[in-house]
Protein backbone atom coordinates (compact mmCIF):
# COMPACT_ATOMS: atom_id res chain seq x y z
CA UNK A 1 0.00 0.00 0.00
CA UNK A 2 1.02 3.69 -0.60
CA UNK A 3 2.02 6.05 1.90
CA UNK A 4 -1.36 7.99 2.24
CA UNK A 5 -3.57 5.09 2.40
CA UNK A 6 -1.41 3.98 5.32
CA UNK A 7 -1.45 7.04 6.58
CA UNK A 8 -5.01 7.48 6.51
CA UNK A 9 -5.60 4.00 7.78
CA UNK A 10 -3.10 4.74 10.95
CA UNK A 11 -4.22 8.10 11.56
CA UNK A 12 -7.87 7.12 10.97
CA UNK A 13 -7.28 4.63 13.96
CA UNK A 14 -5.52 6.93 16.47
CA UNK A 15 -8.35 9.68 15.89
CA UNK A 16 -10.99 7.43 16.89
CA UNK A 17 -9.16 6.21 19.85
CA UNK A 18 -9.00 9.36 21.09
CA UNK A 19 -12.87 10.36 20.18
CA UNK A 20 -13.90 7.06 21.83
CA UNK A 21 -12.05 8.02 24.87
CA UNK A 22 -13.53 11.48 25.01
CA UNK A 23 -17.18 10.30 24.73
CA UNK A 24 -16.03 7.57 27.04
CA UNK A 25 -14.18 10.16 29.87
CA UNK A 26 -16.65 12.80 28.96
CA UNK A 27 -16.71 15.27 32.10
CA UNK A 28 -20.12 16.19 34.39
CA UNK A 29 -18.67 18.44 36.75
CA UNK A 30 -16.26 21.39 36.86
CA UNK A 31 -13.88 19.02 38.86
CA UNK A 32 -14.01 16.74 36.56
CA UNK A 33 -13.47 19.02 33.52
CA UNK A 34 -10.56 21.05 35.32
CA UNK A 35 -8.70 17.81 37.14
CA UNK A 36 -9.94 14.92 36.02
CA UNK A 37 -11.69 14.52 39.75
CA UNK A 38 -8.39 13.89 41.14
CA UNK A 39 -8.06 10.85 41.04
CA UNK A 40 -6.12 9.84 38.24
CA UNK A 41 -3.05 7.07 38.98
CA UNK A 42 0.71 8.00 39.08
CA UNK A 43 1.53 6.22 36.50
CA UNK A 44 -0.99 7.33 34.15
CA UNK A 45 -0.74 10.99 35.22
CA UNK A 46 3.22 10.46 34.10
CA UNK A 47 1.84 9.03 31.15
CA UNK A 48 -0.24 11.79 30.42
CA UNK A 49 2.24 14.36 31.67
CA UNK A 50 4.77 13.12 29.41
CA UNK A 51 2.33 13.68 26.42
CA UNK A 52 1.26 17.35 27.50
CA UNK A 53 4.75 18.11 28.18
CA UNK A 54 6.44 16.50 24.78
CA UNK A 55 4.69 18.48 22.15
CA UNK A 56 5.26 19.18 18.70
CA UNK A 57 8.18 20.88 19.66
CA UNK A 58 9.94 17.83 21.34
CA UNK A 59 8.93 15.36 18.52
CA UNK A 60 8.72 17.99 15.41
CA UNK A 61 11.15 20.82 16.05
CA UNK A 62 13.47 19.49 18.42
CA UNK A 63 15.67 17.05 16.54
CA UNK A 64 14.87 19.52 13.27
CA UNK A 65 16.30 22.52 15.06
CA UNK A 66 19.09 19.83 16.38
CA UNK A 67 19.52 18.99 13.13
CA UNK A 68 20.36 22.30 11.33
CA UNK A 69 21.91 24.20 14.13
CA UNK A 70 24.30 20.91 15.00
CA UNK A 71 25.70 22.05 18.39
CA UNK A 72 24.03 25.59 19.39
CA UNK A 73 20.48 23.09 18.97
CA UNK A 74 21.62 21.19 22.17
CA UNK A 75 20.19 24.31 24.09
CA UNK A 76 17.08 23.56 23.66
CA UNK A 77 17.74 19.62 24.97
CA UNK A 78 19.15 20.88 28.15
CA UNK A 79 16.70 23.80 28.89
CA UNK A 80 13.62 21.46 28.49
CA UNK A 81 15.03 18.66 30.65
CA UNK A 82 16.57 20.58 33.30
CA UNK A 83 13.67 22.57 32.94
CA UNK A 84 11.12 19.81 34.00
CA UNK A 85 13.55 18.57 37.07
CA UNK A 86 13.25 22.19 38.12
CA UNK A 87 9.61 22.13 37.72
CA UNK A 88 8.92 18.46 39.47
CA UNK A 89 11.58 19.09 42.32
CA UNK A 90 11.25 22.89 43.67
CA UNK A 91 7.62 23.84 42.54
CA UNK A 92 4.86 20.66 41.67
CA UNK A 93 4.67 19.79 45.44
CA UNK A 94 4.50 23.15 46.84
CA UNK A 95 1.73 24.19 44.34
CA UNK A 96 -0.07 20.65 44.94
CA UNK A 97 -0.43 21.17 48.86
CA UNK A 98 -1.25 24.80 48.14
CA UNK A 99 -4.31 23.44 46.62
CA UNK A 100 -4.59 26.26 43.74
CA UNK A 101 -5.24 24.28 40.58
CA UNK A 102 -4.52 26.96 37.75
CA UNK A 103 -1.43 29.46 38.30
CA UNK A 104 -3.53 32.53 38.34
CA UNK A 105 -5.66 31.14 40.93
CA UNK A 106 -2.43 30.45 43.19
CA UNK A 107 -0.94 33.54 42.42
CA UNK A 108 -4.60 35.58 43.40
CA UNK A 109 -4.80 33.95 46.73
CA UNK A 110 -0.94 33.96 47.73
CA UNK A 111 -0.80 37.66 46.85
CA UNK A 112 -4.39 38.34 48.33
CA UNK A 113 -5.30 40.46 45.11
CA UNK A 114 -7.56 40.11 42.12
CA UNK A 115 -5.40 42.64 40.08
CA UNK A 116 -2.53 40.01 41.13
CA UNK A 117 -4.75 37.08 39.48
CA UNK A 118 -5.99 39.16 36.46
CA UNK A 119 -2.09 40.04 35.81
CA UNK A 120 -1.81 36.03 35.79
CA UNK A 121 -4.43 35.33 33.43
CA UNK A 122 -3.32 37.91 31.19
CA UNK A 123 0.59 36.23 31.39
CA UNK A 124 -1.58 32.44 30.98
CA UNK A 125 -2.74 33.74 27.74
CA UNK A 126 -0.04 34.83 26.25
CA UNK A 127 2.20 32.22 27.03
CA UNK A 128 -0.77 29.57 25.97
CA UNK A 129 -1.37 31.45 22.79
CA UNK A 130 2.18 31.47 21.82
CA UNK A 131 2.75 28.09 22.74
CA UNK A 132 -0.07 26.17 21.12
CA UNK A 133 0.45 28.14 17.93
CA UNK A 134 3.32 25.68 17.70
CA UNK A 135 1.46 22.86 17.81
CA UNK A 136 -1.14 23.97 15.20
CA UNK A 137 1.51 24.79 13.16
CA UNK A 138 2.94 21.26 13.75
CA UNK A 139 -0.46 19.24 12.70
CA UNK A 140 0.03 21.73 9.27
CA UNK A 141 3.13 20.33 7.94
CA UNK A 142 1.80 16.99 9.06
CA UNK A 143 -1.36 17.01 7.03
CA UNK A 144 -0.24 18.81 4.17
CA UNK A 145 2.59 16.19 3.22
CA UNK A 146 0.53 13.06 4.31
CA UNK A 147 -2.69 13.48 3.19
CA UNK A 148 -2.61 15.76 0.06
CA UNK A 149 -3.92 18.83 1.93
CA UNK A 150 -3.04 22.42 2.24
CA UNK A 151 -1.18 23.86 5.27
CA UNK A 152 -4.14 25.60 6.23
CA UNK A 153 -6.64 22.38 6.07
CA UNK A 154 -4.89 20.58 8.08
CA UNK A 155 -4.50 22.89 10.77
CA UNK A 156 -8.35 23.37 10.23
CA UNK A 157 -8.69 19.31 11.18
CA UNK A 158 -6.48 19.75 14.07
CA UNK A 159 -8.51 22.12 15.54
CA UNK A 160 -11.87 20.14 14.86
CA UNK A 161 -10.16 16.94 16.26
CA UNK A 162 -8.78 18.47 19.26
CA UNK A 163 -11.59 20.73 20.12
CA UNK A 164 -13.99 17.53 20.13
CA UNK A 165 -12.00 15.55 23.14
CA UNK A 166 -11.19 18.82 25.03
CA UNK A 167 -15.06 20.29 25.13
CA UNK A 168 -16.46 16.74 25.89
CA UNK A 169 -13.96 15.79 28.27
CA UNK A 170 -11.95 18.65 29.81
CA UNK A 171 -8.84 17.59 32.17
CA UNK A 172 -11.11 13.89 32.25
CA UNK A 173 -10.82 13.31 28.85
CA UNK A 174 -7.76 14.76 27.96
CA UNK A 175 -5.62 12.86 30.44
CA UNK A 176 -6.67 9.52 29.39
CA UNK A 177 -6.33 10.43 25.45
CA UNK A 178 -2.69 11.82 26.46
CA UNK A 179 -2.01 8.55 28.05
CA UNK A 180 -2.92 6.74 24.43
CA UNK A 181 -1.37 9.26 22.60
CA UNK A 182 2.19 9.10 24.44
CA UNK A 183 2.03 5.65 23.60
CA UNK A 184 1.53 6.58 19.94
CA UNK A 185 3.98 8.88 19.94
CA UNK A 186 6.92 7.06 21.39
CA UNK A 187 6.19 4.15 19.71
CA UNK A 188 6.60 6.35 16.04
CA UNK A 189 9.55 7.84 17.38
CA UNK A 190 11.62 4.76 18.59
CA UNK A 191 10.21 2.50 15.70
CA UNK A 192 12.06 4.66 12.80
CA UNK A 193 15.24 5.71 14.88
CA UNK A 194 15.70 1.76 15.47
CA UNK A 195 15.54 1.16 12.07
CA UNK A 196 17.65 3.49 11.01
CA UNK A 197 20.50 3.45 13.82
CA UNK A 198 20.67 -0.58 12.37
CA UNK A 199 20.87 0.63 8.76
CA UNK A 200 23.77 3.46 9.60
CA UNK A 201 25.51 1.67 12.13
CA UNK A 202 24.51 -2.05 12.59
CA UNK A 203 23.43 -0.42 16.35
CA UNK A 204 19.91 -0.96 17.61
CA UNK A 205 20.65 1.76 20.11
CA UNK A 206 19.70 4.97 18.11
CA UNK A 207 21.83 6.54 21.44
CA UNK A 208 24.76 4.54 20.91
CA UNK A 209 24.57 4.61 17.27
CA UNK A 210 25.22 8.32 17.37
CA UNK A 211 28.77 7.90 18.30
CA UNK A 212 29.38 4.21 16.51
CA UNK A 213 31.44 3.68 13.32
CA UNK A 214 29.16 2.99 10.21
CA UNK A 215 30.23 0.00 7.14
CA UNK A 216 32.35 2.63 6.05
CA UNK A 217 34.70 2.32 9.34
CA UNK A 218 34.06 6.02 9.59
CA UNK A 219 32.41 7.28 12.44
CA UNK A 220 28.79 8.69 12.51
CA UNK A 221 29.76 12.32 13.58
CA UNK A 222 33.21 12.51 11.90
CA UNK A 223 31.04 11.70 8.54
CA UNK A 224 29.01 14.25 8.80
CA UNK A 225 31.52 16.81 10.39
CA UNK A 226 33.44 16.23 7.25
CA UNK A 227 30.04 16.33 4.90
CA UNK A 228 29.63 19.81 5.88
CA UNK A 229 32.55 21.25 6.21
CA UNK A 230 33.46 20.46 2.55
CA UNK A 231 30.15 22.56 1.65
CA UNK A 232 31.49 25.09 3.39
CA UNK A 233 29.57 25.12 6.48
CA UNK A 234 30.70 24.83 10.11
CA UNK A 235 31.21 21.67 11.17
CA UNK A 236 28.31 19.51 13.01
CA UNK A 237 29.98 19.74 16.66
CA UNK A 238 30.86 23.35 16.45
CA UNK A 239 28.85 25.94 17.86
CA UNK A 240 28.51 29.18 16.32
CA UNK A 241 26.34 30.94 19.12
CA UNK A 242 28.05 33.08 21.75
CA UNK A 243 28.21 31.88 25.38
CA UNK A 244 26.03 34.33 26.67
CA UNK A 245 23.52 33.40 24.43
CA UNK A 246 23.69 29.85 24.92
CA UNK A 247 23.21 30.31 28.61
CA UNK A 248 20.40 33.00 28.18
CA UNK A 249 17.98 30.62 25.77
CA UNK A 250 18.86 27.68 28.19
CA UNK A 251 17.99 29.55 31.21
CA UNK A 252 14.52 31.04 29.81
CA UNK A 253 13.68 27.58 29.07
CA UNK A 254 14.65 25.71 32.00
CA UNK A 255 12.86 28.60 34.11
CA UNK A 256 9.60 29.03 31.59
CA UNK A 257 9.11 25.24 32.19
CA UNK A 258 8.25 26.21 35.82
CA UNK A 259 5.73 28.42 35.44
CA UNK A 260 4.04 26.55 32.30
CA UNK A 261 0.26 26.17 33.22
CA UNK A 262 -0.26 23.50 31.40
CA UNK A 263 2.10 21.46 33.29
CA UNK A 264 1.54 22.78 36.15
CA UNK A 265 -2.41 21.53 36.80
CA UNK A 266 -0.75 18.07 35.65
CA UNK A 267 -0.16 17.87 39.14
CA UNK A 268 -3.45 18.28 40.81
CA UNK A 269 -5.27 15.44 38.90
CA UNK A 270 -3.51 12.56 41.56
CA UNK A 271 -4.92 12.75 44.35
CA UNK A 272 -2.30 12.66 47.12
CA UNK A 273 0.94 14.95 46.95
CA UNK A 274 2.94 11.80 47.09
CA UNK A 275 1.35 10.64 44.03
CA UNK A 276 2.23 13.81 42.15
CA UNK A 277 5.84 13.16 43.28
CA UNK A 278 5.66 9.95 42.11
CA UNK A 279 3.58 10.63 38.69
CA UNK A 280 6.66 13.74 38.09
CA UNK A 281 8.69 10.66 38.12
CA UNK A 282 7.56 8.53 35.62
CA UNK A 283 6.94 11.41 33.54
CA UNK A 284 10.40 12.23 34.04
CA UNK A 285 11.34 8.38 33.07
CA UNK A 286 9.18 8.69 29.69
CA UNK A 287 10.61 12.29 28.53
CA UNK A 288 14.27 10.97 28.69
CA UNK A 289 13.47 8.01 26.05
CA UNK A 290 12.26 10.65 23.65
CA UNK A 291 14.59 13.27 24.61
CA UNK A 292 17.72 11.02 24.69
CA UNK A 293 17.16 9.70 20.98
CA UNK A 294 16.40 13.14 19.58
CA UNK A 295 20.25 14.22 18.61
CA UNK A 296 20.48 10.49 17.09
CA UNK A 297 17.35 11.00 14.83
CA UNK A 298 19.21 14.39 14.31
CA UNK A 299 22.83 13.24 12.89
CA UNK A 300 20.66 10.67 11.34
CA UNK A 301 18.70 12.37 9.51
CA UNK A 302 21.07 15.41 8.50
CA UNK A 303 23.62 12.96 7.10
CA UNK A 304 20.78 11.11 4.99
CA UNK A 305 19.72 14.28 3.90
CA UNK A 306 22.83 15.95 2.89
CA UNK A 307 24.16 12.74 0.91
CA UNK A 308 21.16 11.91 -1.05
CA UNK A 309 20.38 15.76 -2.01
CA UNK A 310 23.59 17.13 -2.96
CA UNK A 311 24.59 17.29 -6.18
CA UNK A 312 22.15 15.05 -7.16
CA UNK A 313 20.36 15.52 -10.69
CA UNK A 314 16.79 16.73 -9.93
CA UNK A 315 15.21 14.35 -12.46
CA UNK A 316 16.55 11.09 -10.57
CA UNK A 317 15.44 13.20 -7.25
CA UNK A 318 13.57 10.33 -5.17
CA UNK A 319 9.47 11.16 -4.99
CA UNK A 320 9.56 11.86 -1.31
CA UNK A 321 12.18 15.78 -2.21
CA UNK A 322 8.98 16.28 -4.51
CA UNK A 323 6.21 15.62 -2.43
CA UNK A 324 7.57 17.82 -0.11
CA UNK A 325 8.24 20.53 -2.57
CA UNK A 326 4.81 20.28 -3.70
CA UNK A 327 4.13 21.29 0.42
CA UNK A 328 5.86 24.41 -0.04
CA UNK A 329 8.23 22.92 2.77
CA UNK A 330 11.44 22.15 0.65
CA UNK A 331 12.25 24.47 -2.37
CA UNK A 332 15.34 24.26 -4.95
CA UNK A 333 16.80 27.05 -7.35
CA UNK A 334 18.52 25.91 -10.60
CA UNK A 335 20.83 29.29 -11.30
CA UNK A 336 23.25 27.61 -13.52
CA UNK A 337 20.89 25.53 -15.10
CA UNK A 338 22.88 22.32 -14.27
CA UNK A 339 20.05 20.56 -13.14
CA UNK A 340 21.42 19.66 -9.69
CA UNK A 341 20.64 20.32 -6.45
CA UNK A 342 23.16 22.05 -4.17
CA UNK A 343 23.20 22.31 -0.97
CA UNK A 344 25.10 25.45 0.50
CA UNK A 345 25.14 27.42 3.66
CA UNK A 346 24.68 31.44 3.00
CA UNK A 347 21.83 30.86 0.68
CA UNK A 348 19.29 33.74 -0.17
CA UNK A 349 16.70 31.99 0.86
CA UNK A 350 18.21 29.74 3.93
CA UNK A 351 15.64 30.42 6.87
CA UNK A 352 12.68 32.27 4.99
CA UNK A 353 10.08 30.94 3.97
CA UNK A 354 9.82 30.72 0.01
CA UNK A 355 6.87 31.81 -2.21
CA UNK A 356 6.06 30.11 -5.29
CA UNK A 357 4.75 31.47 -8.48
CA UNK A 358 3.29 29.45 -11.09
CA UNK A 359 5.52 28.53 -13.56
CA UNK A 360 7.51 25.78 -13.43
CA UNK A 361 11.43 25.32 -13.96
CA UNK A 362 13.21 23.67 -16.93
CA UNK A 363 13.20 20.52 -15.20
CA UNK A 364 9.76 20.72 -13.45
CA UNK A 365 10.65 22.03 -10.17
CA UNK A 366 8.78 25.10 -8.67
CA UNK A 367 10.28 28.48 -9.26
CA UNK A 368 10.21 30.86 -5.96
CA UNK A 369 9.53 34.35 -6.53
CA UNK A 370 11.34 35.66 -3.30
CA UNK A 371 15.03 34.59 -4.18
CA UNK A 372 17.85 36.96 -4.60
CA UNK A 373 20.33 33.70 -5.34
CA UNK A 374 22.83 34.06 -7.46
CA UNK A 375 24.12 30.30 -7.65
CA UNK A 376 21.82 27.24 -6.66
CA UNK A 377 20.29 26.95 -3.39
CA UNK A 378 18.36 24.50 -1.33
CA UNK A 379 15.60 25.45 1.43
CA UNK A 380 14.56 22.72 4.10
CA UNK A 381 12.10 23.49 6.42
CA UNK A 382 13.58 22.28 9.62
CA UNK A 383 10.32 21.02 10.68
CA UNK A 384 9.95 18.57 8.21
CA UNK A 385 13.11 16.53 9.75
CA UNK A 386 11.49 13.81 11.68
CA UNK A 387 8.69 13.61 8.74
CA UNK A 388 10.97 13.24 6.07
CA UNK A 389 14.02 11.32 8.10
CA UNK A 390 12.26 7.65 7.21
CA UNK A 391 11.46 8.61 3.90
CA UNK A 392 15.21 9.66 3.20
CA UNK A 393 16.38 6.35 4.65
CA UNK A 394 13.83 4.55 2.74
CA UNK A 395 11.90 2.54 5.14
CA UNK A 396 8.56 0.98 4.67
CA UNK A 397 5.55 3.35 3.71
CA UNK A 398 3.82 1.74 7.44
CA UNK A 399 6.64 3.29 9.35
CA UNK A 400 6.58 6.36 7.29
CA UNK A 401 2.67 6.91 8.47
CA UNK A 402 3.31 5.80 12.03
CA UNK A 403 5.92 8.93 12.37
CA UNK A 404 2.90 11.22 10.68
CA UNK A 405 0.28 9.59 13.31
CA UNK A 406 3.21 10.13 16.16
CA UNK A 407 3.25 13.75 14.93
CA UNK A 408 -0.01 14.55 15.58
CA UNK A 409 -0.18 12.56 18.76
CA UNK A 410 2.64 14.86 20.09
CA UNK A 411 0.78 18.30 18.94
CA UNK A 412 -2.68 17.58 19.75
CA UNK A 413 -1.40 16.36 23.19
CA UNK A 414 -0.13 19.79 23.91
CA UNK A 415 -2.52 21.92 22.46
CA UNK A 416 -5.35 20.18 24.51
CA UNK A 417 -3.84 20.71 27.50
CA UNK A 418 -2.93 24.24 26.93
CA UNK A 419 -6.53 24.63 25.56
CA UNK A 420 -7.95 23.57 29.24
CA UNK A 421 -5.49 25.78 30.41
CA UNK A 422 -6.96 28.96 28.39
CA UNK A 423 -10.49 27.85 28.71
CA UNK A 424 -10.02 27.26 32.98
CA UNK A 425 -7.96 30.81 33.00
CA UNK A 426 -11.74 32.28 31.38
CA UNK A 427 -14.40 30.74 33.11
CA UNK A 428 -12.71 30.29 36.43
CA UNK A 429 -10.15 32.85 37.29
CA UNK A 430 -11.81 35.48 35.95
CA UNK A 431 -15.58 34.54 35.60
CA UNK A 432 -15.96 32.37 38.65
CA UNK A 433 -13.31 33.93 41.05
CA UNK A 434 -14.13 37.75 39.90
CA UNK A 435 -17.17 38.68 38.02
CA UNK A 436 -19.91 36.17 38.96
CA UNK A 437 -18.85 34.41 42.41
CA UNK A 438 -22.25 32.54 42.78
CA UNK A 439 -22.62 31.00 39.46
CA UNK A 440 -23.72 27.81 39.17
CA UNK A 441 -21.20 25.20 38.69
CA UNK A 442 -23.33 24.23 35.24
CA UNK A 443 -22.95 27.30 33.75
CA UNK A 444 -19.37 27.53 35.17
CA UNK A 445 -18.87 24.31 32.95
CA UNK A 446 -20.53 25.63 29.89
CA UNK A 447 -18.55 29.01 29.86
CA UNK A 448 -15.04 26.99 29.92
CA UNK A 449 -16.59 25.07 27.31
CA UNK A 450 -17.75 27.43 24.74
CA UNK A 451 -13.90 29.50 25.89
CA UNK A 452 -12.33 26.61 24.40
CA UNK A 453 -14.30 27.08 21.49
CA UNK A 454 -13.08 30.30 20.92
CA UNK A 455 -9.36 29.18 21.93
CA UNK A 456 -9.27 27.22 19.26
CA UNK A 457 -10.48 29.42 16.68
CA UNK A 458 -7.81 31.72 17.89
CA UNK A 459 -5.03 29.13 17.79
CA UNK A 460 -6.07 28.14 14.49
CA UNK A 461 -5.28 31.70 13.55
CA UNK A 462 -1.77 31.39 14.57
CA UNK A 463 -1.14 27.96 13.28
CA UNK A 464 -1.78 29.04 10.24
CA UNK A 465 0.09 32.29 10.80
CA UNK A 466 3.09 31.11 12.94
CA UNK A 467 5.89 33.82 13.56
CA UNK A 468 9.11 30.64 13.06
CA UNK A 469 9.56 27.28 13.18
CA UNK A 470 7.83 25.33 15.73
CA UNK A 471 10.95 24.78 18.37
CA UNK A 472 11.56 28.56 18.05
CA UNK A 473 7.99 29.58 18.32
CA UNK A 474 7.66 27.39 21.45
CA UNK A 475 10.67 28.75 22.99
CA UNK A 476 9.36 32.07 23.02
CA UNK A 477 6.47 31.08 24.79
CA UNK A 478 8.87 29.40 27.69
CA UNK A 479 10.38 32.94 27.58
CA UNK A 480 7.25 34.36 28.41
CA UNK A 481 6.25 32.04 31.06
CA UNK A 482 9.73 32.65 32.31
CA UNK A 483 9.63 36.13 32.95
CA UNK A 484 6.24 36.61 34.63
CA UNK A 485 5.15 33.59 36.54
CA UNK A 486 8.61 32.06 37.64
CA UNK A 487 9.23 34.81 40.06
CA UNK A 488 5.74 34.91 41.74
CA UNK A 489 5.50 31.22 41.99
CA UNK A 490 9.21 30.85 43.70
CA UNK A 491 8.91 34.06 46.32
CA UNK A 492 5.72 33.32 46.54
CA UNK A 493 6.64 29.95 47.84
CA UNK A 494 9.58 30.91 49.60
CA UNK A 495 9.76 34.22 50.42
CA UNK A 496 6.67 35.10 53.06
CA UNK A 497 8.24 38.94 52.92
CA UNK A 498 7.05 39.22 48.97
CA UNK A 499 3.53 40.72 48.66
CA UNK A 500 1.16 41.51 46.40
CA UNK A 501 2.18 45.15 45.08
CA UNK A 502 5.88 43.29 44.35
CA UNK A 503 4.82 40.61 42.81
CA UNK A 504 2.14 42.60 40.53
CA UNK A 505 4.86 45.04 39.44
CA UNK A 506 7.92 42.29 38.79
CA UNK A 507 4.63 40.29 36.50
CA UNK A 508 4.14 43.08 34.16
CA UNK A 509 7.35 44.68 34.19
CA UNK A 510 8.70 40.98 32.81
CA UNK A 511 5.81 40.15 30.58
CA UNK A 512 5.66 43.90 28.67
CA UNK A 513 9.68 43.83 28.37
CA UNK A 514 9.81 40.64 26.99
CA UNK A 515 6.78 40.90 24.81
CA UNK A 516 8.47 44.22 23.45
CA UNK A 517 11.23 42.17 22.86
CA UNK A 518 9.99 39.28 20.60
CA UNK A 519 7.35 41.70 18.69
CA UNK A 520 10.36 43.73 17.79
CA UNK A 521 13.10 41.52 17.00
CA UNK A 522 11.38 38.36 15.95
CA UNK A 523 7.80 39.46 14.79
CA UNK A 524 9.40 42.74 13.17
CA UNK A 525 6.21 44.67 14.77
CA UNK A 526 7.77 47.33 16.36
CA UNK A 527 10.65 49.57 14.85
CA UNK A 528 12.75 49.67 11.59
CA UNK A 529 13.25 46.52 9.95
CA UNK A 530 16.83 47.78 9.49
CA UNK A 531 17.01 48.10 13.02
CA UNK A 532 15.80 45.10 13.63
CA UNK A 533 18.81 42.76 12.67
CA UNK A 534 20.99 40.24 14.90
CA UNK A 535 23.70 42.80 14.78
CA UNK A 536 21.00 45.45 17.20
CA UNK A 537 19.96 42.56 19.93
CA UNK A 538 20.56 43.63 23.21
CA UNK A 539 23.83 42.59 24.91
CA UNK A 540 23.88 39.78 22.24
CA UNK A 541 20.81 38.14 23.31
CA UNK A 542 18.10 36.54 20.60
CA UNK A 543 14.77 36.79 21.51
CA UNK A 544 14.36 33.14 22.54
CA UNK A 545 17.06 33.90 25.34
CA UNK A 546 15.36 37.27 26.30
CA UNK A 547 12.92 35.91 28.98
CA UNK A 548 15.47 35.08 30.97
CA UNK A 549 16.20 39.06 31.13
CA UNK A 550 12.96 39.88 31.33
CA UNK A 551 12.94 37.15 34.52
CA UNK A 552 15.97 38.82 36.72
CA UNK A 553 13.97 42.32 36.05
CA UNK A 554 10.54 40.66 37.60
CA UNK A 555 12.88 39.55 40.54
CA UNK A 556 14.88 42.77 41.43
CA UNK A 557 11.29 45.07 40.69
CA UNK A 558 9.60 42.69 42.92
CA UNK A 559 12.34 42.20 45.55
CA UNK A 560 13.06 46.50 45.59
CA UNK A 561 9.09 46.51 45.48
CA UNK A 562 8.26 44.58 48.40
CA UNK A 563 10.65 46.05 50.82
CA UNK A 564 8.92 50.00 50.29
CA UNK A 565 5.62 48.12 50.93
CA UNK A 566 3.60 46.70 53.59
CA UNK A 567 4.33 43.04 54.31
CA UNK A 568 1.40 40.36 54.14
CA UNK A 569 -1.09 39.71 56.04
CA UNK A 570 -0.27 36.85 59.19
CA UNK A 571 -2.44 34.40 57.82
CA UNK A 572 -0.56 34.73 54.83
CA UNK A 573 2.36 34.85 55.83
CA UNK A 574 1.37 31.23 57.41
CA UNK A 575 -0.04 29.70 54.36
CA UNK A 576 3.58 30.31 53.03
CA UNK A 577 4.94 28.76 56.03
CA UNK A 578 2.61 25.46 56.27
CA UNK A 579 2.95 24.55 52.40
CA UNK A 580 6.89 23.92 53.04
CA UNK A 581 5.75 21.18 55.45
CA UNK A 582 6.00 17.84 53.32
CA UNK A 583 2.26 16.69 55.16
CA UNK A 584 -1.30 17.66 55.23
CA UNK A 585 -2.23 18.39 51.92
CA UNK A 586 -5.41 17.36 50.46
CA UNK A 587 -7.15 17.30 47.40
CA UNK A 588 -7.38 20.43 45.22
CA UNK A 589 -9.05 23.00 46.78
CA UNK A 590 -12.95 23.51 45.33
CA UNK A 591 -14.20 26.73 43.92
Amino acid sequence: MGIQTWTFIIVGITFALYIGIAIWSRASSTKEFYVAGGGVSPLANGLATAADWMSAASFLGMAGIIAFSGYDGSVYLMGWTGGYVLLALLLAPYLRKFGKFTVPDFIGDRYYSNIARTVAVVAALFVSFTYVAGQMRGVGVVFSRFLDVEVNTGVYIGMAVVLFYAFLGGMKGITYTQVAQYCVLIFAFMVPAIFISLMATGNPVPQLGMGSAGSDGVYLLDKLDGLMTDLGFTAYTDGTKSTTDVFFITAALMLGTAGLPHVIIRFFTVPKVKDARKSAGYALLFIAILYTTAPAIAVFARTNLMETVQDTLYKEIPDWFTKWEETGLIAWTDKNGDGKIQYLPGTAIEGKKPLFSEARGAVGQRLISNSSATRNELYVDRDITVLANPEIAGLPNWIIALVAAGGLAAALSTAAGLLLVISTSISHDLIKKQFAPEISDRKELLIARLSAVLAVIVAGYFGINPPGFVASVVALAFGLAASSFFPAIVMGIFSKRMNREGAITGMIAGLVITSYYIARFKLGWIGNPETNTTQDWWFGISPEGFGTVGMLVNFVLAIVVSRFTSPPPEEVQEIVENIRIPSGAGEAIEH
